[in-house]
């Protein structure tokens, strides 16, 4: 059944419907979500069409059971038996694919579980996408970090004992700009090991002047690869451009970038065909850039502020897990990571299968690291967050978890010479 809480009016706050009947009558306004604003790099690369090409082809119901057996038997994964475990007829299969998807993680992951935190430093966004806490009709508290308070955060942060960070912002040039990024950055090196950043797309130059800073990899989620549906939920700003967006990746690794990790948002069209579209973007791009280190996660949707409905209808657990094994047998060399969205009963579980990294103190709020470290009310100001999470623990806490588990939990493994 399709998934409809995107467009159902007692899905949204009073504000976000205003708008949205508002941007309704003047359809004619919207841009067209495959042109590209002036400032936007085009690049040629037949990676999209590649994608797109082999998302269009897929048909999940038309597999079957001996197809699902075949795959698992095979001992390199085609595209072909790829589409078969995503497929419902795998559902009846789960435990084969959980085995055999462990044995790929042990054998090039070893049982090392890596983590990290994410760092949001602003939470101004210029994007309507109806589904996200940050979008520029939300009326939420609003909030962008200065240098001072960043630094402050990264601190609280690496006292903890973490070496990885993640930083993020809203989608908004203009109130964080990629030189404020930048100087985020830098700050960053001072502290972390790894430093990624997940913000809005932006062109080749502007990547490579970010790696410079001290970036190692970058995340962009493509949302849904499904353009229409696309067109639906992204209803103004830059972001509803879904082409810029789905080469981010590809202008981060000729600007440089170590790696880039890619991902749908489950949840907000055919959940199946997203994570296809995802792993073939994955798939494609690995073999263009060998050198180059590749990720995915899984996303589910979660509630956000003025907007406690939105949840991922049709993907639960069991589906989410397929789709994480389905992936670890067909790009064993990836790296796969599982978010503070889902829950520690599930995380523990799944890093014994497919994943092989997880946030932990995690926090989607702008300014409030203080306070969520150390229990003590914080002195300066707070923004709201992108969404709600699910599992709340420490890095203390996972890290003991993990060894709990029988895994070994990772800060860092990267030398710098």
């Amino acid at each position: 059944m399709e998934n409809q809480f995107f467009v159902d009016s007692e899905y949204l706050s009073k504000e976000a419907l205003e708008t949205k009947h508002r941007l309704e009558k003047d359809k004619a306004s919207r841009k067209n979500p495959m042109e590209y604003f002036p400032e936007m790099e085009r690049i040629e690369s037949e990676v999209c069409g590649n994608v797109l090409k082999q998302m269009e082809e897929y048909e999940p119901s038309n597999y079957t059971a001996r197809d699902v057996l075949n795959a698992l038997e095979h001992e390199t994964c085609s595209v072909e038996d790829f589409k078969a475990l995503l497929s419902p007829a795998a559902e009846p299969f789960l435990e084969q694919m959980a085995q055999r998807a462990g044995k790929e993680t042990a054998k090039h992951f070893g049982n090392t579980v890596y983590l990290f935190t994410p760092l949001y430093i602003a939470n101004y966004c210029e994007n309507y996408c109806v589904y996200c806490g940050f979008n520029c009709y939300n009326h939420i508290k609003r909030m962008r970090l200065t240098m001072e308070q960043i630094e402050h955060e990264m601190k609280v942060i690496a006292d903890s004992g973490m070496e990885e960070i993640l930083l993020l912002t809203g989608e908004s040039r203009a109130q964080s700009d990629v030189h404020y990024i930048g100087e985020a950055c830098k700050l960053a090196r001072k502290y972390f090991r790894m430093v990624g950043i997940e913000i809005y797309p932006v062109n080749t130059e502007e990547y490579k002047y970010l790696h410079e800073c001290g970036v190692d990899y970058v995340t962009v989620f493509q949302e849904t690869y499904d353009i229409e549906k696309y067109e639906q939920l992204h209803l103004a700003g830059h972001k509803r451009v879904w082409p810029y967006r789905f080469d981010a990746q590809e202008r981060a690794l000729r600007g440089g970038m170590r790696g880039v990790a890619f991902s749908a948002l489950l949840g907000l069209s055919d959940f199946r065909k997203d994570a296809l579209a995802s792993a073939m973007h994955v798939y494609y791009l690995q073999r263009k850039y060998p050198h180059a280190e590749f990720s995915l996660s899984c996303p589910r949707l979660r509630p956000i502020v003025n907007n406690d409905k939105i949840n991922p209808l049709d993907v639960h657990e069991k589906q989410l897990c397929q789709i994480l094994c389905a992936y670890r047998i067909f790009l064993p060399f990836v790296g796969i990571t599982v978010s503070s969205r889902e829950s520690a009963e599930f995380r523990n579980g799944i890093v014994k299968i497919a994943a092989t990294k997880v946030s932990a103190g995690v926090s989607t709020g702008i300014g409030d690291h203080e306070s969520k470290y150390s229990g003590k009310e914080s002195d300066g100001e707070q923004g709201d967050e992108q969404f709600e999470i699910d599992d709340n623990r420490s890095l203390k806490k996972m890290y003991a978890d993990i060894e709990k588990e029988g895994l070994q939990p990772v800060l860092n493994e990267y030398l710098y010479v």
